[in-house]
């Protein structure tokens, strides 16, 4: 099946060889998105709410990108470098999901570099 490359409009600079997202046919794979702007500078350090908000923000641009929105998002795979931020990270994520959020699961684990609080991969179906 063929794919699209989705690379929406002031993305962060990857950080390894990877696409911010990728479509094929109506699922929307986000690859796991960091608190980086466009420049590649870190968003939020120590705080694992601007963090979570900037991902959640760059995760919907690359659905808009791909012509969908949040509400496809079918499931995420949540990782945080510390599990006592796990309710600061629920807090924002609760925002953006008020009802009926998607399936997820989440993890403590090392993310790429130390500065990073939390990264958000995510799967969305766009169609009928």
């Amino acid at each position: 099946m063929p794919y699209e490359i989705i690379v929406p409009e002031g993305s962060a600079p990857p950080l390894a060889p990877y696409s911010p997202g990728v479509r094929a046919g109506d699922a929307v794979y986000v690859s796991g998105i960091v608190a980086l702007d466009a420049a590649g500078n870190l968003v939020g350090a120590g705080d694992v709410k601007a963090q979570t908000r900037h991902v959640l923000e760059a995760i919907k641009a690359v659905l808009e990108a791909a012509g969908g929105s949040l509400a496809d998002i079918t499931f995420n795979q949540i990782f945080l470098s510390d599990l006592g931020d796990y309710a600061g990270m629920n807090e924002v994520y609760r925002e953006y999901f008020p009802a009926d959020p998607p399936a997820r699961y989440c993890i403590r684990a090392d993310l790429v570099k130390p500065e990073f609080l939390v990264e958000i991969a995510s799967t969305a179906h766009i169609g009928d």
